[in-house]
């Protein structure tokens, strides 16, 4: 059963409610897909290099169809893992209930509208409920997320979801800070945009007081 504090943040129509997503879901890709889906891959980037004007049995493109694929295989291989695969058995009793944050974690994503990267910053803070999660768990939760095509919104929601119902702390907070490429290299062409998103579940919603612990400490 996930804190009162929880169900009270995400009731239905209060501000930044979401969904009760099992955290052990099944995954929507696993690691013999890639090989069966290769070929199709390549292929369609054979033809992608076709509609651009290109030849892709030029010498410097023979081998770009598959070695994009590869990497796109790459780029997305958060598909290929679950949360209970990270966590495994890195949750720990500790009678320990101070806020814990881990900041600064480089994270790297691709926009679902145009398939481009986005990059940036994710920092992460709970409060512990007699439990705590190996610090190392709150990096690889990002990359899970991060590493699928994304909206920089639903990823940082994703992230304290997937906390709060595995952990089940009193609070949880996430702030991803993040430069889009879709920004930088088309449309509105701008070299120094960056967009910051935040989700606050439990105390950190609650009580202004913990946010703006929590806020100030990622600043410092």
């Amino acid at each position: 059963t996930l804190p009162y504090s929880f169900y009270k943040a995400n009731a239905p129509g209060s501000p930044g409610a979401v969904a009760a997503v099992p955290w052990r879901r099944a995954r929507s890709r696993g690691v013999e897909d890639n090989e069966l889906n290769l070929p199709n891959l390549a292929a369609a980037y054979s033809s992608i290099l076709r509609s651009l004007g290109e030849d892709p049995q030029r010498q410097g493109l023979l081998k770009t169809p598959l070695r994009a694929a590869r990497a796109m295989q790459f780029f997305t291989k958060g598909y290929q893992e679950t949360i209970s695969d990270v966590l495994n058995d890195a949750v720990f009793d500790e009678d320990h209930d101070e806020m814990v944050i881990v900041k600064d974690i480089d994270m790297f994503s691709m926009c679902e509208h145009h398939l481009v990267p986005f990059v940036g910053r994710v920092h992460i803070g709970y409060l512990p409920n007699k439990q705590v999660l190996g610090l190392s768990k709150l990096a690889r939760i990002v990359a899970i997320y991060s590493r699928r095509l994304q909206v920089q919104e639903r990823l940082t929601k994703q992230i304290a979801v997937a906390i709060t119902e595995a952990l089940q702390p009193a609070g949880v907070g996430v702030v991803v800070e993040a430069t889009h490429m879709c920004m930088v290299m088309r449309g509105v062409q701008k070299m120094n945009s960056k967009t910051v998103t935040s989700t606050m579940l439990g105390m950190f919603r609650e009580d202004p007081k913990t946010r703006e612990e929590f806020l100030t400490l990622i600043r410092s």
